[in-house]
């Protein structure tokens, strides 16, 4: 019988405080993969713990990243966008923070995470973060974006990609610029990375949010989200072997 409990994990950068939320199944002993999770722009809320909740239930010790500080938890669209911005328009900050919740996952004592299986995912902001955080050379077996933007400064640090990527894409996702998919191929195969694209089609942004609800824009798919989880899973099981 599983128990999925949820444990803040503390870390600091440049002496300012994050609190992220660590998820694992107490029940099991022994060392388990890491996962790191990237949240969407509302950061450290009830609907990622729900989304780790989910993860940590299929084996999985899953730390939700803190990207804006213990302090700083959005109430709304406007709270979250004056927040994520600031990390969008400065690639290397949100570098350094991914890193930061990285070195916790690793450095935390609440549930063993065996060091030869570790990867990262992240949902619409948080796939940003995760694929960035592959472009900073993140020693991780896999990174895994879901319904997330793939532009990058400097296409060229996708040498330092030491992992399999994964891409989830809403083939309708108006938040999503279709001109971004070419581009991020273009990226992968010219730095020689190990990667997949997948195009859900009809599906739109948020797709994995059972909470989005504005059609055609941001909208929960539950097959898509279902299909894709599926895909992260399938991939993990892979790298991990």
């Amino acid at each position: 019988m599983s128990e999925i409990r949820v444990e803040p994990v503390a870390y600091d950068i440049d002496g300012q405080p994050y609190e992220g939320q660590l998820v694992y199944d107490a029940s099991h002993a022994g060392p388990r993969p890491g996962l790191l999770m990237a949240p969407n722009w509302m950061g450290v809320s009830a609907a990622a713990l729900d989304i780790a909740r989910q993860v940590a239930g299929r084996g999985h010790v899953v730390l939700v990243a803190d990207l804006y500080g213990r302090d700083v938890r959005p109430q709304n669209g406007d709270e979250a966008g004056a927040a994520m911005m600031p990390l969008k328009n400065d690639r290397a900050l949100l570098r350094k923070r991914m890193q930061a919740a990285l070195a916790a996952l690793r450095g935390q004592a609440l549930a063993a995470v065996d060091t030869t299986r570790q990867a990262a995912f992240g949902f619409c902001f948080g796939g940003c973060c995760a694929l960035e955080l592959a472009r900073d050379g993140a020693e991780l077996k896999a990174f895994v974006s879901f319904h997330g933007t793939l532009d990058t400064p400097d296409p060229a640090h996708a040498r330092n990609i030491k992992g399999a990527v994964l891409v989830l894409d809403g083939a309708s996702d108006p938040l999503v610029p279709r001109e971004q998919l070419p581009a991020f191929a273009r990226e992968m195969t010219d730095a020689g990375v190990d990667w997949q694209l997948t195009s859900y089609g009809g599906a739109v942004h948020s797709f994995t949010d059972p909470n989005a609800k504005v059609p055609g824009k941001m909208h929960y798919d539950a097959r898509t989200s279902r299909r894709a989880f599926q895909a992260m899973d399938d991939l993990l099981a892979e790298v991990f072997a």
